[in-house]
């Protein structure tokens, strides 16, 4: 499965912004999903994570950003908002058929992953 990471953009502070994660050759219906980011200088670290009918997030960004499947099975979105300058980064959509509970939150353990999408905060 292909992944297509689109929707980032610069926005100022407090502001709204949804990614979308489009699927090709494939939809997520069987896929583990989620998102990572990557700040500059700083290691990709998970962002928001859908196992089954489980949802994690990271505690910088619960209850500010609300990942969700579209009504087709073919595209994820990421909610965020009340965004924050340390919200800068680059957004990747991941996907993976079988990754296990404890390694969802290193990239490392993600098969598929989209070419990111850059996301920039002004204070």
């Amino acid at each position: 499965v292909q992944l297509q990471a689109s929707g980032g953009g610069l926005v100022q502070a407090g502001g709204s912004l949804r990614l979308s994660c489009a699927a090709s050759g494939g939809t997520f219906s069987r896929y583990h999903v989620g998102w990572f980011r990557q700040a500059p200088g700083k290691e990709r670290g998970f962002v928001a994570i859908r196992k089954q009918n489980t949802y994690y997030y990271a505690d910088s960004v619960k209850g500010r950003f609300t990942l969700s499947r579209g009504n087709a099975a073919n595209t994820i979105y990421l909610q965020m908002g009340s965004l924050k300058p340390e919200d800068t980064a680059i957004y990747y959509c991941v996907a993976d058929a079988g990754i296990i509970t404890s390694s969802l939150r290193d990239p490392r353990r993600w098969h598929y992953w989209g070419q990111g999408t850059l996301v920039t905060v002004s204070s």
